[in-house]
């Protein structure tokens, strides 16, 4: 993948919502939003217009929807109301609208998935899709859904094999065309171990940046993703991440780093349980 071909997305999960942080992502040449009905205690979207209202037509956002007040639920026709009045606090319909965490509500997938279909062919949204912590379960069950335009998944080197093994299966069955990432610090991109793992061996030779810089370029690698949502309150710690969405990885690093990743799962799963012991 060029790294012409990537994007960083502001995502609004856990991030203040300032006028100053908007600003300071579209001089970095950052355009792409990621936010949710939920997010911001169900306000970000009208704190968006309120604050910025100006600038979110030099955005592209996408947002999300299933969870409501009371908890998850993919019911249709609450679905179809909450990109309706996302569109409407937004002052502008959003570009593309996600099934937040479908996993949660997997025996309603089916009809949560064609009730976005009908709000993007009534012109509330540009594209649908869905947007996953977990996606194992959603190949445990049966059923047939529209091919969505985009998958929103976990990326980075916190992903776990099986959960990276379940996002090909799902690419396979359900023909995904386009794959965003999310999250690929596991939430904490201050956590120790960041300062603690070489993430520059996955870089590609010549190539140099910090361990999150590296651990941004290695995101987009594992699984292959064209853009990549990563919170932050601070425009110097975005400015690192879109350093970092430069750089080029290894490739056959990569692969190797799966395939190890995929044999020691596979040996753990073998592992006898203490009460075969």
């Amino acid at each position: 993948m060029r790294t012409a071909d990537r994007r960083i997305a502001l995502g609004l999960y856990r991030t203040g919502h300032t006028r100053h942080l908007l600003e300071g992502a579209l001089e970095l040449g950052v355009t792409d939003l990621d936010t949710a009905f939920n997010y911001h205690q169900f306000a970000s979207h009208r704190t968006l217009a309120a604050i910025a209202g100006d600038l979110l037509s030099a955005f592209t956002i996408s947002t999300k929807v299933g969870y409501f007040p009371d908890g998850h639920d993919l019911d249709p026709a609450r679905l179809r109301a909450a990109v309706e009045q996302s569109a409407i606090e937004l002052g502008r319909t959003p570009d593309t609208v996600l099934l937040h965490n479908p996993e949660s509500s997997v025996a309603d997938l089916a009809n949560a998935c064609a009730a976005l279909l009908e709000m993007r062919e009534a012109g509330f949204c540009k594209s649908w899709g869905i947007s996953s912590w977990d996606p194992r379960s959603l190949l445990e069950a049966s059923w047939e859904i529209p091919r969505p335009d985009v998958a929103m998944v976990r990326a980075g080197l916190m992903v776990s094999a099986g959960i990276l093994t379940a996002l090909d299966e799902l690419v396979d069955r359900i023909q995904i065309t386009e794959m965003w990432g999310m999250a690929p610090f596991a939430g904490d991109a201050a956590d120790p171990i960041w300062q603690t793992v070489d993430t520059s061996t996955f870089l590609a030779s010549g190539q140099h940046g910090n361990a999150l810089q590296a651990g941004v370029a290695a995101a987009f690698a594992i699984p292959e993703v064209t853009r990549l949502a990563v919170g932050t309150s601070h425009v110097d710690h975005l400015t690192e991440v879109v350093e970092g969405s430069r750089l080029e990885v290894n490739s056959e690093t990569v692969t190797a780093y799966r395939k190890l990743l995929h044999e020691r799962a596979t040996v753990r799963a073998g592992a006898p349980s203490w009460k075969d012991r």
